[in-house]
């Protein structure tokens, strides 16, 4: 079955599997950058939303001001300002960093994983602001401190809650790393355009990086549904 399914792309002149083996490596770093930045985005978001809640003004205006300058500017313009611009920083070209700065790749993951953890931050804050006072009562009553009720009560309550925004925030993400083919990374929409280039067939090469991109939506859209259904079985 293998074999048929070679010698027919082998009659195919453009998705050969050559052009089948570009897209997938595109595909891995695309899902590479996606998971990284959102795992890293989350576990950076959460004691910033816990922060951006204090009743320390400086405090919470500062992690405001983070989330504001993050979400209000394009996120094109953030991975220019630290691919291109943090390399203009004066002896940052012989510092012990400049191993992961020279590859694009941290450069890209790191201003994705900012970005993200703005969002994400704004989407727990809002869970957490919102938690049922009456909760937060019976924990006191019981003599929790702040910190037990926070993680026995308000995370757990505030996580389930966020859930589905936070799912639509995981899809923009993975729909945001196509812009990581500006800054040399070849994921599914740098492979497109190769094979585009390749074969001037624009609507061939970008239909099938679309087919990619919608695929992998439907996995985090079931992925987050199985969550949803878990987190709230007891409504069922």
């Amino acid at each position: 079955m293998l074999d048929q399914l070679i010698a027919l792309l082998e009659q195919n002149e453009m998705f050969t599997p050559n052009t089948l083996s570009e897209y997938w490596d595109g595909t891995v770093l695309t899902v590479q950058l996606t998971f990284l930045s959102v795992v890293i985005g989350f576990f950076l978001a959460v004691p910033l939303a816990i922060m951006r809640t204090s009743q320390y003004v400086w405090l919470s205006r500062s992690i405001w001001l983070f989330t504001y300058v993050f979400r209000g500017t394009p996120l094109l313009i953030q991975l220019y300002m630290i691919y291109y611009g943090v390399t203009m920083i004066d002896g940052i070209q012989d510092s012990s960093i400049w191993f992961l700065l020279e590859d694009a790749f941290y450069p890209c993951l790191l201003a994705f994983v900012l970005n993200t953890a703005a969002y994400s931050t704004e989407i727990i804050r809002g869970s957490l602001v919102t938690t049922d006072k009456g909760e937060i009562e019976a924990a006191q009553a019981y003599g929790m401190n702040y910190w037990q009720i926070l993680r026995r009560i308000i995370l757990p309550s505030a996580f389930r809650r966020a859930l589905p925004a936070y799912s639509n925030e995981v899809i923009f993400m993975l729909h945001a790393t196509s812009i990581a083919s500006v800054v040399t990374l070849v994921d599914i929409t740098g492979a497109g355009y190769n094979v585009y280039s390749r074969f001037y067939a624009p609507f061939e090469a970008f239909i099938f990086a679309g087919g990619i991109y919608l695929c992998l939506c439907f996995g985090i859209f079931a992925v987050f549904k199985r969550l949803e259904k878990r987190a709230f079985r007891h409504l069922a």
